[in-house]
């Protein structure tokens, strides 16, 4: 395996208004599991593909291992790549497909046939090797896909949302078993998701991108923590930060007393679960209309109103339903500041 460093990545299309990525520099170090997270259209996939060698990039440097990729061919680039769509071969078995790449570069039978018996192990495949893709359930098909670059052994797995056409269920079950998969072959992964919930789970380091920019680059603790900007604070999280205006916090009577009350054009977030709510009156709180009351077992999700803004809450509180009245407070310890003017954060 080997480390990936991408420097001042840029790439704009021919007849394209504007680039569609914009000096992306990051490294991915040997053995660790990267995300490359962000909204639909914000270069995720262009990145990935030019990761690849099957995109050319406008501007910037790529290595891997210290070895310049500018120049190098796909196929010579020693990566694996897993397609949203598991790019299966429908007229191949599920051992043709796994074993096609080996098949190409020559590889020694034997060879192959030992590999190809040690992933599908490892996958739990042994018993379809005879079948062909159309008779795989959804999950399977994923798991030929992963198998098939696995059986590879290359420098870097590259992933394409693999898991968006499974459903949830599925979709949760195997988010752990890649996780636990890719630490087992100490691989190095760029994993391309829309989803802040594969992110924060499986990811050792997380780049946030928005219209072809890097947002943040950080561990998923220290990007829920510590927001670079309003667009990752409500980007990450479920549900999203609440976000108010200073003049907002003094209308529903909030007053702030630490060195942000000095500052003119504030914004303030606060999660979700670090607003607390009553249903009684308590001295010092502040009170709001509970518009929305949302159950979800552990947690419960208020929806709430105070003087005209909205607020959202979660709490473990088993709420009483026929409750309409909520008094409320921030923990002050866990409010985020930010400049108005730009959305940056402020420390």
């Amino acid at each position: 395996m080997a480390e990936v460093e991408l420097t001042n990545i840029s790439k704009t299309f021919e007849g394209a208004p504007r680039p569609v990525l914009r000096d992306i520099s990051f490294t991915v170090k040997d053995t660790e599991f990267v995300s490359l997270l962000g909204p639909s259209g914000c270069g995720k996939t262009t990145l990935l593909r030019i990761i690849a060698g099957l995109e050319e990039q406008t501007s910037g440097s790529l290595t891997i291992g210290a070895l310049d990729m500018n120049r190098v061919a796909p196929r010579d680039r020693d990566m694996a790549f897993v397609f949203q769509n598991y790019a299966l071969y429908p007229h191949f078995s599920v051992e043709d497909n796994i074993s096609l790449g080996l098949r190409l570069r020559k590889i020694d039978k034997t060879e192959i046939t030992a590999r190809v018996k040690a992933t599908t192990e490892m996958l739990g495949l042994e018993a379809l090797l005879a079948r062909k893709p159309r008779a795989l359930s959804g999950g399977q098909r994923q798991r030929v896909a992963l198998a098939r670059a696995l059986v590879r052994n290359p420098k870097v797995f590259l992933l394409d949302e693999p898991l968006s056409n499974l459903d949830a269920k599925l979709r949760d079950k195997t988010r752990g078993e890649l996780r636990l998969l890719f630490k087992k072959v100490k691989g190095t992964v760029i994993y391309v998701t829309h989803d802040q919930i594969e992110a924060m789970t499986m990811s050792d380091k997380i780049v946030i991108l928005q219209e072809g920019k890097i947002q943040q680059v950080g561990t998923p603790n220290e990007i829920y923590e510590h927001p670079a900007n309003i667009f990752v604070a409500t980007f990450i999280g479920t549900p999203q930060m609440n976000i108010l205006a200073k003049k907002e916090m003094q209308a529903m009577g909030y007053v702030l007393t630490g060195a942000e009350a000095g500052v003119e054009d504030l914004t303030c977030g606060i999660r979700p679960e670090d607003l607390e709510a009553s249903p009684e009156a308590r001295p010092g709180w502040l009170e709001a209309a509970v518009d929305l009351c949302e159950p979800t077992g552990a947690l419960t999700t208020l929806t709430l109103s105070a003087a005209g803004v909205p607020l959202r809450c979660s709490t473990t509180l088993k709420w009483p339903p026929a409750r309409t009245r909520a008094w409320f407070t921030f923990k002050r310890e866990h409010m985020h500041f930010f400049s108005s003017a730009d959305g940056t954060r402020i420390n």
